[in-house]
């Protein structure tokens, strides 16, 4: 059987966010449902283990691995009911400090299943106002890499019993997103908050073997960033004037607010190891490109303010060149206007050199999310090392397709050139001309022919990559690609094993 596009539910299931979305469009949609993906849990619902006023107690259910730096606690008599989720727990937080904070896929596999229900549950009945009982919706659903032939089975069952999907296919996350970049082999670097997935992809399955991670994200950059920001006076006498100044350790959190307004907002820059200016365009050669690009306004602005600064004079074209030099921005942060300058750009450069992080205080690395002394190896070795864990003659192939992605890259450009130069020397010998040799990397981005995603980078990759494979797999008439209810009736949970190519 095969289903009506507009009835597919796509949810992308990520360590720290959920995305979702009805229907599948021409062209393809970006996710209409975007939430953290975690659970509160009110303090007096706990009998015990959880960990309250700062104090942890300890819980055969809760997360005692160094894997994460997001807490995973778990408690045996919460149900789904008892547990707050979305928009119920951001009003919840604002009047009630004691919550407790969970966030059971944080480690790539789950780590509690009543949360991922609640979870889940709210994305399909109170998000997508699907009902349980006339559910005639299939999902696809989009996983981090690993998960357990077991754990396919428990959700198997939890969306076929718990919310009476009509159909259900699961597609790994790294695959979805290397799909979106119109490939099929190549490494997957999906940063995430608090760590970075690295995956390589050889003819659209993982290599499983080769998969690595490190303990280094965008956490870690923003707490980079608001150390160097310390130097900034702009900054400091906005947020600690002299009348009333403020330790580092209640200040720290106020800078991390502020780099993560400058990083979001688009303000960083992330220079590559021998990068050299890209020459301007001095026409267009290609007006169909353009057009089909949907570039047309860019292009006519980009020569309206060439010919204004035609006609500038020498002095003021100097003093443009002087002031672009000092490369300065200037943001409104909590009522007061702070300038910024070049010191942004090294937003990115934790995820490149962990030991950096060593120069934030003690002080103020005892109040982050992970303890600086555990420092994770640099990415472009972690890569280097991933891919040399494949087989020789697959590697030209996933050299061939560098693809990074996470919500960083919606609004921060250039990572994956600036990995690309840092990875070239983990590339044999290129003068050894033999056929499997590696010669060069190749940086993968979404392209441009996916109107809805051109200006979210490569942020929504996975989502896209769900969204492409469910148009395919709910559209065959043969339904081997997903699990029906007729065949859920007759085989239960173990049919996801069948439609599942990471069991196989």
């Amino acid at each position: 059987m095969s289903f009506r596009d507009s009835t597919v539910i796509i949810i992308e299931t990520g360590r720290t966010v959920i995305r979702a979305g009805l229907g599948l469009h021409e062209p393809l949609k970006t996710p209409t449902v975007e939430l953290l993906a975690r659970v509160g849990l009110r303090s007096d619902a706990f009998t015990s283990g959880v960990e309250t006023n700062g104090k942890a107690h300890q819980d055969p259910l809760a997360s005692t691995s160094r894997a994460s730096s997001i807490p995973q606690n778990g408690q045996r008599t919460a149900t789904v009911k008892d547990y707050l989720v979305g928009l119920q727990l951001d009003e919840a937080l604002k009047t009630d400090p004691d919550i407790v904070i969970s966030w059971p896929f944080a480690n790539g596999d789950v780590k509690d299943w009543t949360q991922a229900e609640a979870l889940w549950k709210y994305v399909l009945f109170n998000q997508l106002q699907r009902r349980r009982v006339q559910n005639e919706s299939p999902v696809l659903l989009s996983l981090p890499p690993g998960p357990s032939r077991e754990s396919y089975e428990r959700i198997c069952q939890m969306f076929f019993e718990r919310f009476n999907v009509a159909g259900l296919g699961i597609l790994e996350r790294s695959v979805g997103q290397i799909y979106a970049a119109n490939s099929l082999s190549g490494v997957v670097v999906d940063i995430g908050y608090d760590k970075t997935d690295i995956t390589p992809i050889y003819d659209g399955f993982i290599v499983h073997s080769a998969r690595t991670s490190t303990s280094v994200g965008i956490g870690d950059c923003q707490n980079y960033l608001a150390y160097l920001l310390r130097s900034n006076q702009s900054v400091m006498s906005a947020i600690s004037p002299p009348e009333a100044p403020l330790d580092p350790v209640t200040a720290h959190p106020i800078l991390v607010e502020l780099a993560t307004q400058v990083w979001k907002e688009g303000n960083i820059k992330v220079p590559s190891d021998g990068e050299t200016v890209a020459a301007e365009d001095e026409g267009v050669t290609d007006i169909a490109a353009v057009i089909v690009a949907g570039k047309e306004r860019a292009l006519i602005e980009s020569g309206m303010k060439k010919r204004a600064t035609a006609k500038a004079s020498a002095a003021e074209q100097q003093r443009a060149r002087e002031i672009e030099a000092l490369d300065l921005i200037t943001l409104q942060f909590r009522g007061h206007s702070v300038t910024l300058g070049k010191e942004r750009h090294r937003f990115c450069e934790p995820l490149f050199d962990p030991s950096l992080l060593r120069l934030i205080p003690v002080a103020v690395a005892d109040s982050l999310p992970k303890s600086v002394a555990e420092l994770s190896w640099p990415l472009q070795e972690a890569v280097g090392h991933s891919v040399a864990q494949t087989e020789v003659d697959q590697r030209q192939y996933i050299w061939g397709g560098l693809f990074v992605t996470g919500d960083i890259t919606q609004h921060v450009k250039g990572i994956g050139v600036a990995l690309q130069s840092r990875v070239a020397p983990f590339i044999a010998n290129p003068e050894l001309q033999t056929d499997v040799q590696s010669r060069s990397v190749r940086v993968l981005n979404v392209p441009e022919y996916f109107p809805e995603y051109r200006d979210t980078g490569n942020g929504f990759a996975a989502f896209l990559g769900a969204s492409i494979t469910a148009k395919i797999t709910f559209n065959d008439s043969l339904g081997k690609n997903f699990v029906s209810k007729a065949d859920y009736s007759i085989k239960g949970p173990r049919s996801v094993i069948e439609v599942a190519p990471a069991l196989l």
